[in-house]
């Protein structure tokens, strides 16, 4: 059976806007991931990579929660771990575990970081399309950590159980935004996700977080669309008034069924971290 946990809405992190978040409740656009092997390694040898010009890192003087602001020319995060920094800068799922072999320090000291491109680069990236420009800026932000706090990184495959998100007899349901459109936001909690301009990818990354567990797209759908999925959670599922369980919703409403399956699950491994110096 198909359990959603329980949890509150996870925030969103969006360049271009300022989000408050809870340390326990990150979460970012799924972004492509480098594969097996050293990732460290992998950006040095792209010689195309653009870096910040400008990055400062400094222990954090701020209490409460954390804030990341991200535009085209700067990256600014004030109160934040380095796993939240690692977890941003990998495009980390939802559901994954702390990296092995990350220091304790890095999940509860807090900094302050500030970091600026240069004009050439920011004008760079202004022709890109939105998600190149994110998976630039990620690339731009694992090479400050490398910097800054010497992080060396790796993945490892594992098998695993997963799901996989395929599509139902009937055909996906939903019709295709222009490819002008641009993302307008995404807010998920145990009975609801909404999703306005997104790609399977972020509806996948959502429910990996609603499922605890690593969702994979085998859909072969493209393109942008609405996704406003509603659902009754199996623990509310006895109550008179009890709607359908994702399971059933994501067919009816989507087109689209889960299928359990075991897989391969992408773990990031820490090699190296030293805590910064500071600038």
């Amino acid at each position: 059976m198909l359990t959603a946990r329980t949890k509150s809405v996870s925030p969103e992190l969006h360049f271009g806007t300022i989000i408050l978040f809870l340390v326990t409740g990150v979460a970012v656009f799924a972004l492509p991931m480098f594969g097996q092997g050293d990732a460290s390694a992998a950006l040095r040898a792209d010689a195309n990579a653009p870096t910040y010009e400008v990055g400062s890192v400094r222990p954090s003087k701020l209490y409460g929660g954390m804030s990341i602001k991200s535009t085209i020319g700067r990256y600014s995060a004030r109160n934040v771990t380095l796993w939240g920094l690692i977890f941003n800068a990998y495009g980390l799922r939802p559901n994954s575990h702390i990296p092995r072999g990350l220091a304790g320090w890095a999940e509860s000291a807090q900094f302050d970081l500030e970091a600026k491109m240069n004009d050439d680069t920011s004008a760079a990236l202004q022709k890109l399309s939105h998600e190149k420009q994110e998976e630039k800026r990620n690339r731009m932000l694992q090479l400050l950590l490398e910097d800054r706090f010497k992080l060396r990184v790796h993945h490892e495959s594992r098998e695993g159980q997963i799901y996989s998100l395929v599509v139902g007899k009937k055909g996906f349901k939903l019709k295709e935004l222009p490819a002008s459109a641009l993302p307008q936001g995404r807010s998920w909690n145990s009975g609801q996700i909404s999703i306005r301009g997104g790609s399977i990818a972020n509806l996948v990354f959502c429910l990996s977080d609603v499922l605890d567990r690593e969702v994979v797209d085998r859909t072969g759908i493209n393109g942008k669309y609405d996704f406003m999925l509603k659902w009754t959670p199996d623990e509310q599922q006895g109550e008179s008034d009890a709607g359908p369980t994702i399971l059933t919703a994501l067919q009816e409403q989507f087109g689209l069924r889960l299928e359990s399956a075991k897989g391969q699950v992408d773990t990031l491994v820490v090699d190296h971290v030293e805590q910064p110096s500071v600038n």
